[in-house]
């Protein structure tokens, strides 16, 4: 089994990693091709391609202008323990045990604009740029054409090595847009999260994002290989709901979030 999941906008640099132990990405060499092309816009460009502030731009094309291959633990954090918001908040892999991060390591990928797929420990460099960003490069007019068919090969050469060959859909829409579900050699699983409202179940985004990072930790902390084990999450009062799921699907709802 094998989950995946989006990066996030907000960045932590500061505080230390809970393990000195990291990889390097698969794919660097692609992303070179992405920051030479980025380089050469201004801040202006760049505020506008990403519908971002003029001071996040300037903040990026600085990023862009000291990005190097030569990755090292001086400069770069595990993308796991990078990312910041709802989906690593609750996850909270800065608490886990090195156990527990080898069990990330092995059953989590993270999607990414930049870097394609990252492992849970992969050294990453500080960036921004979403994988629904229309830029256009050498193979198309977005980033959906410049991975092509990349990220999904991997995903079957890496489940091609699981005894459970299932993928868990974790990921936002755009992010799973990355990823060519019939050209998957495996079936994918797809969670979703609804939280009472107004008498109604509903997907509110806050909460499905944070347990997205909670189902992952659930599954790092008991070792679950298959999706069946998934359906037994109850994190922050989740319960499944087999009327509503299916071979493709998990429903979770909950009545009440904790206060």
């Amino acid at each position: 089994m094998l989950m995946v999941i989006s990066p996030a906008k907000t960045l932590d640099y500061d505080t230390p990693p809970n393990t000195a132990r990291h990889t390097l990405p698969d794919y660097l060499a692609r992303s070179a091709e992405l920051i030479a092309q980025l380089r050469e816009l201004t801040p202006a460009a760049i505020a506008q391609l990403m519908h971002i502030s003029d001071p996040l731009a300037a903040l990026n094309a600085g990023r862009f202008a000291e990005w190097t291959p030569a990755f090292t633990p001086a400069v770069a954090k595990q993308a796991v323990l990078a990312f910041m918001g709802d989906v690593y908040e609750g996850m909270d892999a800065q608490a886990m045990s090195e156990a527990q991060l080898d069990w990330l390591q092995d059953h989590l990928r993270i999607l990414s604009g930049l870097y394609g797929l990252l492992r849970p420990l992969d050294l990453m460099r500080p960036y921004r740029l979403e994988m629904g960003t229309k830029f256009a490069n050498a193979a198309g007019k977005d980033l959906y054409a410049f991975w092509g068919d990349t990220l999904t090969e991997a995903l079957n050469a890496l489940l091609a090595e699981h005894n459970s060959r299932v993928l868990v859909n974790l990921a936002s829409d755009e992010y799973f847009k990355a990823v060519k579900p019939k050209k998957l050699a495996v079936p994918v699983v797809t969670p979703v999260f609804q939280d009472l409202k107004n008498g109604q179940y509903k997907i509110i985004s806050f909460y499905a994002k944070r347990a997205r990072g909670l189902m992952v930790r659930y599954a790092a902390l008991n070792g679950i290989d298959h999706p069946d084990g998934l359906r037994d999450f109850d994190l922050e009062g989740y319960q499944f709901v087999p009327a509503g799921s299916d071979e493709h699907t998990l429903l979770f709802r909950r009545d009440q979030a904790p206060g």
